[in-house]
């Protein structure tokens, strides 16, 4: 057992598998009394039931740590108002929330149902905002707060997950305003993970061995644990990946590559003329993979 969260009290959502459950491990591992809250649902955001959280919470308490589970979806307002509730009735206050919970559905634009799309954004994106609002009324009080968002790689792009890439990049935007409302007494961070992050158990076979495989939700909860602790009270406002032993940082605005400078306003002819030869004349409709860190290697 650490001691980075030791008193600290941490709220994982999304913990019953995958990334949220190595998450809420760690964070108690290090001292927090976590609240495992996890609606139940599967990899495709179908059915519900407490034994997800209820057993990560049986792994932690065995360990000699302090959880207790919470079975409320992100997806409503008043639902995601009581995960929070649920910290400060058990324990007194919430110093730490780590949005995580989200499910996938996937499919090429052109075929997504208006439900699985509404579906997705209610649970990452407004999930994440109820949540992050209720904590952060609290965090402002206490004058302390940590927040990390679960993003993804997926949000880089990647061929039929316009669903998820959309709220996955939409958090990005979201970590960096947040930062700038907490900075005077907390920090928001996010990390793009590249894992498999509901758990093998829980994923189809068609999509079982992919380069996520490489990647353990246990590397990715390290960084999550320190970016939570007093220890990182200086990092606000980044974006981190977790890549087997790489732990990378994000170049924040992303920057101008090129520019084409003329006196006046450009005219589509000349641009037509001018662009091919010049900050376009490298770029293809074949798109270069979201995994850049996979070589092939074991």
């Amino acid at each position: 057992m650490g001691d980075l969260l030791k008193n600290k009290v941490a709220v994982v959502t999304g913990a019953g598998t995958g990334i949220g459950r190595a998450e809420a491990i760690a964070m108690a591992a290090q001292g927090a009394s976590v609240v495992v809250n996890d609606y139940g649902v599967d990899y495709m955001g179908n059915g519900s039931s407490g034994e997800p959280a209820e057993k990560v919470v049986d792994t932690i308490r065995k360990a000699g740590g302090k959880a207790v589970a919470c079975f409320a979806s992100v997806a409503e307002e008043e639902s995601a108002k009581s995960i929070i509730k649920k910290a400060v009735d058990t324990y007194g206050r919430i110093d730490i929330l780590v949005n995580n919970a989200g499910y996938v559905r996937t499919a090429p634009v052109d075929k997504i149902p208006t439900a699985d799309w509404d579906g997705v954004i209610k649970t990452h994106l407004y999930g994440t905002f109820y949540c992050t609002r209720a904590a952060v009324a609290l965090m402002k009080e206490q004058k302390y707060g940590r927040i990390v968002n679960t993003s993804s790689h997926i949000g880089l792009g990647f061929k039929g997950q316009a669903t998820y890439s959309t709220v996955k990049e939409a958090l990005i935007g979201f970590t960096r305003t947040v930062a700038r409302d907490v900075a005077d007494y907390g920090t928001c961070n996010a990390i793009r993970p590249i894992a498999q992050w509901r758990g093998k158990g829980d994923i189809p076979e068609s999509e079982r061995n992919s380069p996520l495989d490489q990647n353990k939700p246990e590397d990715i909860a390290v960084l999550v644990a320190y970016l939570c602790s007093e220890k990182a009270d200086n990092i606000n406002g980044c974006i981190f990946e977790v890549w087997r032993g790489h732990v990378g940082i994000f170049k924040e605005p992303q920057p101008v590559e090129q520019v084409l400078w003329k006196d006046g306003r450009w005219t589509p002819e000349e641009l037509a003329a001018t662009m091919p030869q010049t900050i376009t004349k490298d770029k293809t409709r074949a798109l270069i993979s979201t995994f850049p860190f996979f070589d092939g290697r074991p």
